[in-house]
């Protein structure tokens, strides 16, 4: 059975998803944040076969997350880097990172230590703001419909 595909769903998780939502896309992205480059190094570092490794890589490169440069050491030789797209994922990496840390913590219990690279503190959680910088809720918030919305901003 084919993966569904949600290019036209008016949905942006859905369309996302497309990019980013499979079993491997995005820990090969958190790896590119750490500073992964190389095929070898992904494949390494996350265990993960060579032709879904490739097939993922393509997809990412062809979803302008990854761009893959050549660079030319000892003849052809490429990395993938990523592009301000891909960077634009840091929060919902992180947030999907402390989700996992709170509802499906690591065997030994402990969580992500992420902190600050200028202070050493910890970073904090990643959280839904209003327009002053108070935290909003799920409850705090609605999907207007198009009509309401389309008044809002007239």
């Amino acid at each position: 059975m084919a993966r569904k595909r949600f290019d036209d769903s008016n949905c942006s998780v859905a369309r996302a998803l497309n990019e980013v939502g499979d079993w491997w896309s995005l820990l090969i992205v958190l790896h590119a944040m750490y500073g992964t480059r190389r095929f070898v190094d992904f494949q390494q570092q996350l265990g993960i076969a060579k032709n879904i490794l490739c097939d993922r890589l393509a997809r990412l490169v062809d979803n302008e997350v990854l761009r893959k440069v050549d660079v030319g050491e000892h003849g052809s030789r490429f990395e993938y880097r990523l592009t301000d797209k891909g960077r634009d994922l840091f929060p919902v990496v992180v947030a999907l990172r402390q989700w996992g840390d709170k509802w499906n913590p690591a065997p030994d219990g402990q969580p992500l230590d992420l902190r600050d690279r200028d202070t050493g503190k910890p970073v904090q959680p990643v959280t839904v703001r209003n327009a002053e910088g108070q935290p909003l809720s799920i409850r705090d918030v609605f999907v207007p419909d198009n009509a309401e919305s389309d008044s809002k901003t007239a």
